[in-house]
């Protein structure tokens, strides 16, 4: 997959792709389907996308809203097929553009698209002034075809990242997953801790949650990719995402146990699956009584991920 961060150094060969439109924010499934309705024979499947998100560039001191970061997302935007990712950096010039300006020097003069996909509460330019209507217009007066994708909807309502993070903040990760379509992952590299699971008999690869969305704190089953290395492969795991209040640590993290695994993954990639949410954080008043409770998460964990 290629990346461009800027319309006016697009290549030829990319020029003509089929784009869908939009901050793919999870990549779940309403984003697949507008996706799926971009794909088209000949031409290249692109993505017209912002970094960052325009709403950490309007509110920056918000807390973390975000699924994911960057690099997850065109890792499960690679996945998906998609060939061209129009990585737009999102400042000030570009929030200025008028949504005709957008239409006109952007999507039809810099990245040179044949056809967009939106879907239908899409808005763009200044102020969010463009509608998926407007668009039309202005696709029919560029030189290029949209399409309009309807919302999809879920079991348990309309499919959005919003739903997404509520289904995650209350500890249903299974329920996310079902708007997803594939497990809700905490994507980064692994970093030097305290190693005081090591000490535990419960090694554990420590990854932050800096500018993400942060889940129901507590203990999870998991399913952990490691994405490079030695090591690279799927694993079974228990992980605990919070601040560990036993030891007073302020910033929540996630630690992840694999299970039956051996190896140093200090410094690889890891991609960390939530399938269950298995209990809330809890301080321990001794380390004894922390282990035990270790050993039977890791037990209710594999249970879970036996039933997934």
């Amino acid at each position: 997959m290629r990346i461009l961060r800027d319309p006016q150094y697009t290549r030829p060969q990319d020029r003509g792709a089929s784009a869908a439109i939009g901050n793919f924010d999870g990549v779940h499934r309403g984003h697949r389907h507008v996706i799926g309705l971009a794909r088209r024979p000949g031409v290249p499947l692109g993505v017209v996308t912002f970094e960052p998100h325009p709403r950490e560039h309007f509110a920056p001191d918000a807390p973390p809203f975000r699924l994911m970061n960057a690099a997850a997302r065109a890792h499960r935007l690679e996945k998906l097929g998609v060939e061209v990712l129009a990585e737009l950096p999102f400042d000030a010039r570009l929030a200025g553009l008028s949504a005709e300006a957008f239409a006109r020097d952007v999507l039809a003069g810099g990245l040179g698209l044949s056809h967009v996909v939106v879907g239908a509460d899409f808005c763009f330019g200044q102020g969010r002034q463009g509608t998926a209507a407007m668009l039309r217009e202005f696709g029919a007066r560029y030189g290029f075809e949209v399409t309009v994708a309807e919302l999809l909807t879920a079991e348990a309502g309309a499919v959005s990242s919003t739903a997404i993070r509520a289904a995650l903040s209350e500890g249903r990760p299974r329920e996310a997953a079902d708007m997803l379509g594939h497990w809700h992952r905490i994507e980064g590299p692994v970093l030097h801790g305290d190693k005081r699971g090591r000490e535990l008999g419960y090694p554990t690869a420590n990854m932050g949650l800096q500018g993400l969305h942060v889940p129901k704190l507590g203990v999870y089953a998991v399913l952990v990719d490691v994405l490079e290395g030695p090591h690279k492969g799927t694993y079974k795991g228990v992980a605990n995402l919070g601040i560990r209040p036993m030891f007073e640590r302020q910033t929540p993290n996630l630690e992840t146990f694999l299970f039956d695994f051996k190896g140093d993954l200090y410094g690889c990639p890891l991609s960390v699956g939530l399938v269950e949410y298995l209990r809330g954080e809890a301080k321990f008043d001794g380390l004894p009584t922390l282990i035990a409770q270790m050993d039977r998460d890791s037990a209710a964990a594999r249970e879970a991920l036996a039933r997934s």
